[in-house]
């Protein structure tokens, strides 16, 4: 008997709702941006990861349509097992992230570049895809 593949991003995800950032009252999330990773930008507030920023969690769904400015709600994966792109410096099993640019995750930084508050690591990286994606458990 074979041993069963395991589907690691389908073990306790825990989800939060929060309120979308706006620019110009305009929603700084959109429907094409369901799958990538987000942070946290005011109280009870999320948008999309700027380079360097602190990985809140993954975009899992977003209420209404795309037109709906301001009366959207945004759904994210903020703990359990995910999938999320990459990009260089590419993360390691075992190490943590940060977001990187354009919907991506990167290697986190050395413990020196940590801003008041603390370290802005996120997770752990279970297993990298290459170059182009890792598991992480949001921890």
């Amino acid at each position: 008997m074979a041993v069963r593949d395991q589907n690691l991003e389908s073990i306790a995800p825990v989800l939060a709702t929060f309120t979308i950032k706006q620019t110009s009252g305009v929603d700084d999330l959109k429907d094409a941006n369901i799958g990538e990773p987000v942070t946290l930008t005011s109280d009870g507030e999320v948008g999309p990861c700027g380079d360097g920023d602190q990985l809140l969690g993954k975009l899992i769904s977003l209420t209404l349509n795309d037109g709906d400015d301001g009366d959207r709600l945004a759904t994210v994966q903020i703990g359990g097992v995910c999938r999320l792109a990459i990009t260089s410096t590419y993360p390691v099993a075992g190490n943590r992230v940060v977001c990187g640019a354009s919907g991506t995750v990167k290697q986190a930084p050395t413990a020196a570049s940590d801003p008041a508050g603390g370290n802005i690591a996120r997770g752990t990286v279970l297993e990298v895809n290459g170059t182009t994606d890792c598991i992480i458990l949001l921890n």
